[in-house]
């Protein structure tokens, strides 16, 4: 893969806090989605059946935000060599201006379905999910 998964989030009015901008807990939960999104897109079908992915660690930077009815584009990717189970994802979502507002840097273990056992991931499945300069570091 050369180019990050995108997908575009809109703030939706049950989405925004006492500040009036996107929560930061929405944030998170659009971090996971775009995950999931990437996952169900790029995976071969046999590893999406037999694995599934959990979170270890969250790591978000907050450099802007948005307001109800403004729109950001998420890209993702899988950002370096698997460490046995452990991989980490980089999200970035960028505002209109093309300018990233958040950035999160994500640990995520993967799980045999079946016996919710950690599985050391195989440099085959997460292929798809990298950058090309990303693959050989």
């Amino acid at each position: 893969m050369t180019a990050p998964f995108c997908q575009s989030f809109t703030a939706l009015s049950e989405d925004i806090d006492d500040l009036g901008h996107v929560n930061n807990t929405v944030w998170l939960k659009w971090v996971q989605d775009i995950a999931t999104a990437h996952w169900k897109s790029a995976g071969r079908p046999a590893d999406i059946d037999r694995f599934l992915w959990v979170v270890v660690r969250h790591e978000i930077d907050y450099r802007g935000n948005i307001g109800e009815g403004e729109s950001v584009n998420g890209e993702t990717w899988i950002e370096s060599r698997v460490r046995g189970a452990k991989s980490d994802r980089r999200v970035d979502f960028k505002n209109s201006e093309h300018q990233i507002i958040v950035s999160a840097r994500t640990t995520w273990a993967m799980l045999e379905r079946d016996s919710k056992r950690l599985v050391r991931i195989k440099p085959e499945i997460v292929l798809p999910f990298q950058r090309i300069e990303d693959q050989y570091r």
